[in-house]
């Protein structure tokens, strides 16, 4: 069977630049208490619900991968596999599989990097704020750290430029109320004021990318010439009631992804999924195929 395409490069590739007497230098059990914690770790938001998922697994299973860490004086820090530290301090593992490397600081920046960059749950804020902080830590260029981890320049680029949006825009990109789409549109917008209230726009209608950036064309006052997701009917699109926004709800916690439900009328319209790489295609395919 062909292996499908991954996008960026995986942790055994990193490993790979390193010299090969440091990469392996053992692999062994040692204490919990022994581990610190990532000071490089890009995502800052663990799901709970994953986290109590993987603490059953651990009960289960125990843990079948080793944690990366390097040494650290009489202790180890943590490089890749923080979830799995945590839900092992949570079920009370008092040791832990390691696979010990001798990584230097931007080595572990990029390795942090390289574990969550394929991952949907790390947010597009926190993935540009990844980035940000490495290129300011070891003053290398866009094009440099997309060659570092595999990754087109504008890929980094477009993220970055993500930091220069209004606060509470990049709050809406976090906790995914607004698409990355949504965002690069907005970032076009100097006015914070003016990305604030469209984003709220947005949230509150459920308008695609295409009617966002319709919008954004218009002149300031002039009303909306379409239904908000472009179909230029001059009808504005039927208010979510409670009990569609509880699909939403529900739908969203059933395929672990963004879900919107867009009303052209009150008995019509379209059920959006939202995936953020190939491997969450495939996984919301494999779901939908039961």
């Amino acid at each position: 069977m062909k292996e499908k395409p991954r996008l960026g490069r995986g942790l055994d590739a990193l490993f790979g630049d390193a010299d090969p007497a440091a990469v392996a230098v053992q692999q062994a059990s040692v204490p919990i208490g022994r581990i610190q914690q990532n000071p490089y770790q890009p995502r800052k938001a663990f799901d709970d619900e994953e986290m109590s998922g993987l603490c059953e697994s651990l009960k289960v299973h125990g843990m079948l991968q080793p944690l990366v860490v390097r040494p650290q004086g009489d202790s180890f820090q943590l490089i890749a596999g923080e979830r799995r530290l945590r839900a092992a301090q949570a079920v009370g593992f008092t040791e832990v599989p390691v696979r010990v490397v001798d990584f230097n600081d931007r080595q572990v920046l990029e390795a942090a990097l390289v574990e969550n960059i394929q991952r949907t749950d790390l947010n597009p804020i926190e993935k540009a704020q990844g980035f940000k902080d490495y290129l300011d830590r070891f003053g290398m260029t866009q094009e440099d750290l997309a060659g570092r981890l595999g990754l087109d320049r504008t890929t980094i680029s477009n993220l970055v430029g993500l930091l220069d949006l209004a606060a509470e825009v990049q709050d809406a990109v976090r906790v995914r109320q607004i698409t990355l789409g949504h965002a690069k549109v907005l970032k076009g917008i100097k006015s914070k004021e003016r990305q604030i209230a469209l984003c709220k726009e947005v949230i509150a209608r459920g308008y695609s990318v295409h009617a966002l950036e319709t919008l954004v064309k218009q002149p300031k006052g002039e009303p909306e010439a379409s239904n908000g997701k472009g179909g230029g009917n001059g009808r504005a699109p039927a208010e979510k009631t409670a009990h569609v926004q509880a699909i939403e709800d529900e739908l969203r916690q059933l395929l672990a992804t963004k879900v919107e439900i867009r009303l052209r009328t009150p008995d019509q319209g379209q059920i959006v999924l939202h995936f953020e790489s190939e491997d969450d295609f495939q996984r919301l395919l494999e779901t939908l195929r039961g």
